[in-house]
């Protein structure tokens, strides 16, 4: 039986990219085919697609969801939004010395606004929106007085490059709280290439939620239960893996957002299933997948729930091969690091 240490590994605080890459297409790419590895540049991806094979992207957007405020009776709060449930209700982390009530009231944004608590969703709070002016709801105050949630690990305040690179160049749908990161390689430049070279290219959307960073608190994986996190798929996107399997193509994900929505979206059979759905699928090594060919990730925390769907896809082998290359030759981990062009395994 699997446990939480058979996914740990030692990577050096140094190796934790704080920025991006300066060019987006520039970061490195490791191409992992079992225990075969190849050190590439991103940009080089074309080289390592067949035409007719179909590139599937996540569209998301990130919203600006960090605010800092005060409890009404004086001490401090940080909320993180986990995910906007209607104009005047979300569900929230918060961070406090201790933690608010229902009823409690968070004062945030100096004041431009407040929320009131009602209640609690696991390790998340119900929060509705005090408005002052009946077009006000969550969105617009995300907009309007919200921070840029950049990931724990990354420890500067966001800056005006971050406004910009904590998104892909195809985002399209606001929503998410988290970038799914391994989109933020693709530059206007390359996607053009990759067009010329004739693959397919379609989008799904799946609103990553800041709970794609919580710990595991479990020692038995299988204990583990998952966070829900809302995806659609569109007509657009089931006609194109439709297609490109009836032609022999390959089906590549675009993270593991995409991954997991692709998986979540798919009948016992593989058929890929139109409309709007949540998701708590929790991938682990045994799984078998029934849309996703190839994967194209970031390199993943030591003990996270996306190190373990990596090792479910590529073999837990491979992973940990890889990992340790990418460690000794310096790779760039996490958010704004590098990327892995990953291969399913057949066993």
């Amino acid at each position: 039986m699997l446990t939480l240490d058979d996914f740990d590994f030692a990577l050096p605080e140094s190796l934790i990219a704080q920025h991006p890459a300066r060019e987006r297409s520039a970061s490195r790419l490791l191409h992992v085919e079992d225990v075969c590895l190849a050190d590439l540049r991103f940009h080089d991806l074309p080289e390592r697609i067949a035409p007719g094979d179909l590139l599937v992207f996540n569209d998301a957007k990130v919203i600006k969801a960090r605010f800092f405020g005060r409890k009404e009776s004086g001490g401090q709060v940080e909320v993180m939004l986990e995910r906007i449930t209607g104009a005047h209700h979300a569900l929230a982390q918060v961070r406090a010395s201790r933690a608010p009530g229902a009823e409690s009231r968070l004062i945030l944004a100096d004041g431009a606004f407040s929320v009131r608590v009602t209640g609690r969703m696991g390790a998340f709070f119900q929060l509705e929106l005090e408005t002052p002016a009946a077009q006000d709801d969550f969105w617009t105050m995300a907009e309007c007085h919200g921070r840029l949630p950049l990931p724990p690990y990354i420890t500067h305040v966001p800056e005006a490059e971050d406004e910009v690179r904590y998104q892909t160049v195809y985002a399209r749908h606001p929503g998410a709280v988290a970038a799914p990161t391994a989109g933020l390689h693709f530059d206007a430049a390359l996607l053009a290439r990759l067009a010329a070279h004739e693959v397919a290219m379609t989008s799904i959307t799946l609103d990553v939620g800041a709970g794609t960073y919580q710990p595991v608190r479990v020692t038995r994986i299988a204990e583990h239960r998952m966070h829900t996190e809302t995806y659609h798929v569109p007509a657009a996107a089931v006609a194109a893996i439709a297609r490109t399997r009836a032609q022999g193509g390959k089906v590549i994900a675009v993270g593991t957002t995409t991954l997991r929505t692709l998986e979540s979206a798919a009948s016992a059979q593989g058929e890929i299933q139109e409309g709007h759905g949540e998701t708590e699928i929790f991938i682990t090594p045994g799984y078998r997948f029934r849309v996703v060919d190839r994967l194209i990730t970031n390199f993943h925390l030591p003990r996270s729930t996306l190190l373990m769907l990596v090792c479910a896809f590529a073999g837990i082998k491979p992973i940990r091969h890889a990992y340790a290359h990418a460690i000794r030759q310096g790779y760039r981990f996490f958010s704004y690091g590098d990327a892995m062009l990953l291969e399913r395994s057949e066993e």
